[in-house]
Parts: structure tokens; C-alpha cells; sequence
């Protein structure tokens, strides 16, 4: 084999087109060349004994290349990080593997315990990737995303998440109240008809024979063989072991909510702050990085086409409104925040209508139902039962679309429009929710005036609401079957006879019953208003989960129907991130405001004294304590201890400093990451600096 000239550099625009070693150069050297980066004025901060940039010579610099490599070789080889995670070749990579595994079964008993560990952190990466697999409806959520967007898909996804939550505590409802229940005994029947007592009397059980249309009417309504079921509160017999399961079933429940929503709000949380920061919106970071080489088959392929295209959609949207709105001059911004305002005095004044329409409903029902002609007539009395749920329905379903035609007007970008739109329309169902719950409260409480004739002997209104349990449990069972009604309504009524009609007439009148699109934030607060219903109402209908399990269920099916063969692809989309923390989110809030009633309930309305497992005791809680009288004395101690202030200000305290040490951690943690956000711009502007160098030195030797 013949030797290989060797080569020597020649000057720039010679012949052989290679540069010119460094006696023949002439123009700035690379040291000072180097020394004018922006980069450059860094040095300062390295610490003492750092020669400049370019002070080595080239030779130099070509040997200490050569001997780091040297040394940092037999580095890499010593380490055990994995194989793959090496710049090197294949072969390379397959020779470390098996030469890691020799070095490994030759340490013996040292290497054992890497080895396990190894093993368990691969298998929980495999019991991970398996629990990811087993998800239901993955392929059609990804189907859903690639065709509707990112923000179609997170509704889907919301409903997969509630569906969960609801099956678990239809689980734990099964586990500890109704397996209890029947362990323990046949549970007795409801009180006889002539049994009266302090309290009045209480017969749920109508007399004699019952039409069938009474029975279906029965079925809308909860009431006759349903109030006395396992459906509802009043049910279940005073037993104190049952007693303590009830009220630690709602516990339980409530904590795991809780936790299972924190945890969905923190990851979405991380996703709205990198999106917010600007680190993973910027157009290369689609481009260059967002496609999966792994795809294989021509429908993923573009499936994740179609995913990249809309989230490149949604940026260059924002962009144009951001842009708009940064060259506004004053009196523009002045004309945009007056209409603000007067928007949002109109949309108060709609929310104020709606909550007094409510207030309305509820009081009127009371009276309607006392007369003759509404007792003889079952139908009307079942549409006087439902006017509560009925004017909330027709509020819900009038005026969504009211704030979707106004959001557009106020100048905001697509993604905050949403949160606005789903802040208002949040507000009207959950505060239509509270009006209703003040509304009930308003009976059983006699206003909270105890002092009153109906509610001075018992403690409640047990002239009208001898077991007012039972009642606002049939109440938050009516909301969600009408809810449920309602939906169906609007599928087989509206949205799929405007398919056809869009279908069938080209003219104007089908443009004019255009192709509808899937409205999110509606569909989302629809699905976040089911859940506060069932949370208000499972204390009181411990069934309410199981039954909202499968009509999520259904839903799931009928919306996906929907989207796939009426619903066209939105034609402006918004940011998945910002609504997959802000959905969790409006959860939490809605678990907050359905704790209160329940844990007024618990805490300061006396139980019905005719009905229910709390029966006889002056307020619900009031079982805990008795229980935790019957335990051993030391057990007694330590469970007392626990509520203490020897046991809260130290725990506060513990609290407060791990508080103050996440804070202070997360603070730096900012910092470096601000640090590294300017060292990329630092680089990013050094080469733009050498490019310029580069475009001139090329053009002086070229006029030379």
C-alpha cells in the first residue's frame, strides 16, 4: 500500500483550494478572530489560569485533542452507563454490552445487587409500558388528534380519565357499603305504613296497585319501589359497623379523587409552562423534532402529519393576534378594553338572569307539587319534578353559545378565548348547581332559622322532608338522567338531522345548516358538571358512580359517532396544553364546591331520624367519636392526640419549612435554567458572528 502524501495547507483561493498554514495567512488570526466572539467576554467568569480562545497553537491543540481522547476512551469504557447512550458504532456498542456483561458475572456478589437493580427498574419500565398499552380507546384518541386536533382529543381524554375515577369509586362503594350491608343481614324494610313517631311519619312505599305509566314515571323520578332501594341513603339500616364504612367510604373516596386530580394537574401544569416559556413553541422545535421516526404504515404517517400540522396552525394563529395586538396604538387599546368591559357587564347580566331563573324553579316546585290537579296527573307532576332540572338544562344549553359569540369579540388569542369561554360557562353550571343546593337547604333548614315550628322539634323539616337524605339524593338523580336525556336529545334531534339536511340541500338552506364543528369547551363543562353532580350526590345516592359509569360509557361511544360523522375539523384550533391543565383544574374546583354541601351535611344538619344508617344520632359525625369510645384506651389517646394542637403546630411547622425548601429549590432550578437559556442565545449569536466572518473574508479573497 502506498503512503499517503502528506498534506499540507495551502492558502485560501489557491489552486488546491485548501487554507494557508499559518506563517502564509494574512488578515486577523484566529486567535483574535476567536477573541471577538460575544461569547468571549465569558472568560472572566471561568476562574484564573484559562488561556483565550485560540491561544493555543494548532499542533498543541491537535495533540491535546488526541490525548483527551485517549483518556476520556478507557472513561467510557469504565462506565456503566447503557450502551446506546455511546457515540459509537454498532458493533462498538454490541462489544461494550458483552464485554459489561463479562466484567459484571466476574465481580460476583458486588455486581449482583447492580444487576437486580437493573432488572427491577427494567421490568417497572415494562409494567409501565404494558399499563400504557392496556389503556382503552389509545388508537382512537390518536385517531381523534390526527383528524380533529390535539384539543378534540384532550375532550376524549377527560372523559377516558373521569371514566376511571368513576369505576373506581363504584368499586369502593360495592366494597364498603353494599357487601356490608348484606353481610351483616337482610337489610329491613321500609316502616310500616301507620308507624308514626316525633318526627311524623315516613311511607315511601305507595299503597295498592301501581299503573305501569306510574311505575315509568317512578323510574324518571326516583321515587316509589325506587327511594326504597340501595340507590339511596334512605335505605340502609342503622348499624354501627355499617355506620363507620358509609362515612369512610365517602372518605376514602373523596381522598382518592383528590390525589388521582393533583396528579393529572401537575403533569398537565409542566406542559402548560414549557408551552407558556416558549421552549417547545418555537417552529424548529416542530420542524426538526417532532416527527417520529418509528412510524410504520401509511394511516400513522399521516395521522402525525395531521397532528403537526394543526399544532403549527395554532402557533402561527397566536402569532398573528400577539402581532396585532403589539402594534395597537393607545386609542385602539382603549377602544379594545372598552368593549371588554361592556362584553363582560352583558355576560354578568345573563349569569345574574340564569341564577335567579333557578332560585325560581326551585321555590316554585315546592308549591306546584301541593296541588290537587298536579297530584292527579302523574305526567305533569313528573314535569313538575324535573322544572329544577329542566331550567338548568335550558340555561346550560342557551347560553354556552352566547359566550362562544362573544369571546371572539374581545381581541384575545384562540387559547385564551377558550379559558375564558370555559370560565364563564364553569361558573353558570356549578353556580346553577349552588343556587339549587341554597334552594334545597332553604327547606330542609327552614332557612336556618332553628327556632322555627317545623324545625324546632327534630332539628329539619320533617313535615315536608322526612327523609331529606333521600330527597336531595333523587334531586342530584334527576339532574344527571335529564343530563344524560338531554344529550340524546340534541345527537338524534339536531346534530344529525343538520347532517343531513347539509347533506341533502346545496343551497342556501344547506349553507346555511353548515357542517358543525365540536365545540370543546361545551362538551367539557358538560362533562365536568356531570361530575359535580355525582360528587354532590354520591353521600346520597351511593349508586351514583356506578350509574355514571356506564352513561360516560355510553357517551363515550355516542360523541365519537358524532364527531366521525357529523363533525368537521375545527377551523381554528387552540393549544392542547393550556386545556389539559385547566380542565384538571376546573375538576378540582368542582370537587371543592361539592364538598362544602356534603360536609355541611356531615357536620351540621342532624340525620333523618326516620331513615338512613345515622338515624337517632344528633349529627352524622357524631358516630366517629362514639366509635372511637369503644377502642382501647391508648388507641383512644393517640387518635384524640391527632387532634390536638401538640400534634398541628408541629406539623404545620414541618409543613411550612418543606414548603420554604421546594420554593427555594424550584427558584434555582429557574435560575440555571435561565443561565442555560442564555448560553444557547450566547451561541447562537457566535454563529452568526462566524458566518458573517466567514461570507466576508470569503468575498475579500475573492475580489483579491
Amino acid at each position: 500500500m502506498e503512503d499517503s502524501p502528506a498534506w499540507e495547507p495551502e492558502p485560501w483561493g489557491s489552486s488546491g483550494g485548501w487554507p494557508a498554514p499559518r506563517e502564509a495567512r494574512t488578515g486577523p488570526s484566529l486567535s483574535s478572530v476567536l477573541n471577538e466572539l460575544p461569547s468571549a467576554a465569558t472568560l472572566r467568569f471561568r476562574g484564573p489560569g484559562v488561556l483565550p480562545w485560540g491561544a493555543l497553537e494548532e499542533k498543541e491543540d491537535r495533540q491535546r485533542s488526541i490525548q483527551a481522547f485517549a483518556e476520556s476512551a478507557p472513561k467510557e469504557m469504565q462506565e456503566p452507563c447503557p450502551s446506546r447512550e455511546l457515540p459509537w458504532p454498532m458493533q462498538a456498542r454490541r462489544a461494550h454490552r458483552q464485554r459489561h456483561a463479562r466484567d459484571q458475572v466476574a465481580q460476583g456478589s458486588g455486581s449482583r445487587t447492580a444487576h437486580w437493580a437493573l432488572l427491577l427498574r427494567r421490568s417497572k419500565e415494562k409494567v409501565r409500558e404494558g399499563l400504557r398499552t392496556m389503556q382503552p380507546w389509545a388508537w382512537t384518541l390518536k385517531r381523534i388528534g390526527g383528524q380533529f386536533g390535539a384539543g378534540t382529543e384532550s375532550y376524549f381524554s377527560l372523559l377516558r380519565f373521569l371514566l376511571l375515577l368513576n369505576v373506581l369509586a363504584s368499586v369502593l362503594t360495592i366494597c364498603m357499603i353494599l357487601l356490608p350491608t348484606w353481610l351483616e343481614g337482610a337489610p329491613p324494610g321500609p316502616p310500616a305504613p301507620n308507624a308514626s313517631a316525633l318526627c311524623g311519619f315516613y311511607n315511601p312505599h305507595p299503597q295498592g296497585l301501581v299503573a305501569f305509566s306510574t311505575q315509568l314515571f317512578n323510574l324518571l323520578s326516583g321515587e316509589g319501589f325506587l327511594e326504597w332501594s340501595p340507590l339511596f341513603y334512605g335505605f340502609f339500616p342503622p348499624r354501627p359497623h355499617l355506620a363507620i364504612t358509609y362515612l369512610c367510604s365517602v372518605f376514602a373516596i373523596g381522598l382518592l379523587y383528590l390525589l388521582l386530580i393533583l396528579h393529572r394537574s401537575v403533569s398537565g401544569l409542566k406542559q402548560t409552562l414549557l408551552a407558556e416559556s416558549g421552549a417547545l413553541t418555537s417552529y424548529s422545535h416542530r420542524v426538526f423534532s417532532a416527527w417520529d421516526f418509528g412510524l410504520s404504515g401509511e394511516v400513522h404517517v399521516r395521522l402525525r402529519q395531521r397532528i403537526i400540522h394543526y399544532e403549527l396552525q395554532v402557533e402561527l394563529e397566536e402569532a398573528v393576534v400577539r402581532r396585532r395586538a403589539a402594534v395597537r396604538t393607545l386609542g385602539q387599546e382603549a377602544t379594545v378594553w372598552l368593549v371588554r368591559l361592556l362584553l363582560n357587564l352583558v355576560v354578568l347580566a345573563l349569569l345574574g338572569a340564569a341564577f335567579y331563573g333557578v332560585y325560581w324553579a326551585t321555590g316554585a316546585t315546592v308549591e306546584l307539587q301541593e296541588r290537587p290537579l298536579v297530584q292527579e296527573m302523574p305526567l305533569l307532576k313528573l314535569v313538575v319534578d324535573y322544572l329544577p332540572s329542566i331550567f338548568i338544562s335550558v340555561v346550560n344549553f342557551v347560553l354556552p353559545p352566547v359566550f362562544s359569540l362573544i369571546a371572539p369579540l374581545e381581541g384575545y388569542t384562540r387559547s385564551r378565548q377558550i379559558v375564558f369561554i370555559l370560565l364563564r360557562t364553569v361558573f353558570l353550571r356549578l353556580a346553577s348547581l349552588v343556587v339549587l343546593l341554597l334552594s334545597l337547604w332553604n327547606q330542609i333548614t327552614c332557612a336556618g332559622d332553628a327556632e322555627a315550628v317545623a324545625c324546632k322539634t327534630c332539628g329539619y323539616n320533617y313535615k315536608e322532608l322526612p327523609c331529606w337524605e333521600t330527597r336531595l339524593g333523587q334531586e342530584m338523580y334527576k339532574l344527571l338522567l335529564f343530563d344524560l336525556l338531554t344529550g340524546l336529545a340534541v345527537i338524534l334531534l339536531i346534530q344529525f338531522p343538520r347532517k343531513l339536511l347539509c347533506g341533502l340541500c346545496p343551497g342556501a338552506l344547506g349553507r346555511f345548516a353548515r357542517t358543525q364543528e365540536f365545540q370543546v369547551p361545551d362538551e367539557v363543562l358538560g362533562l365536568i358538571y356531570a361530575q359535580t353532580v355525582v360528587w354532590v350526590g354520591s353521600f346520597f345516592c351511593p349508586l351514583l358512580p356506578l350509574l355514571n359509569t356506564a352513561k360516560f360509557l355510553l357517551l363515550f361511544y355516542l360523541k365519537k359517532l358524532t364527531l366521525f360523522s357529523t363533525c368537521s375539523p375545527a377551523s381554528r384550533t387552540f393549544r392542547a396544553s393550556t386545556v389539559n391543565f385547566f380542565f384538571p383544574l376546573v375538576l378540582l374546583l368542582g370537587l371543592a364546591i361539592s364538598a362544602v354541601p356534603v360536609l355541611y351535611s356531615i357536620f351540621l344538619i342532624p340525620p333523618s331520624k326516620l331513615c338512613g344508617p345515622f338515624r337517632g344520632q344528633s349529627s352524622i359525625w357524631a358516630e366517629i367519636p362514639n366509635s372511637i369510645c369503644t377502642l382501647p384506651q391508648t388507641v383512644q389517646n393517640f387518635l384524640f392526640f391527632l387532634g390536638t394542637q401538640a400534634f398541628a403546630v408541629p406539623l404545620l411547622l414541618i409543613s411550612s419549612i418543606l414548603m420554604a425548601y421546594t420554593v427555594a429549590l424550584a427558584n434555582s432550578y429557574g435560575r440555571l435554567i435561565s443561565e442555560l437559556k442564555h448560553q444557547i442565545e450566547t451561541e447562537a449569536q457566535n454563529k452568526v458572528f462566524l458566518a458573517q466572518r466567514a461570507v466576508a473574508l470569503s468575498s475579500a479573497n475573492g475580489t483579491l
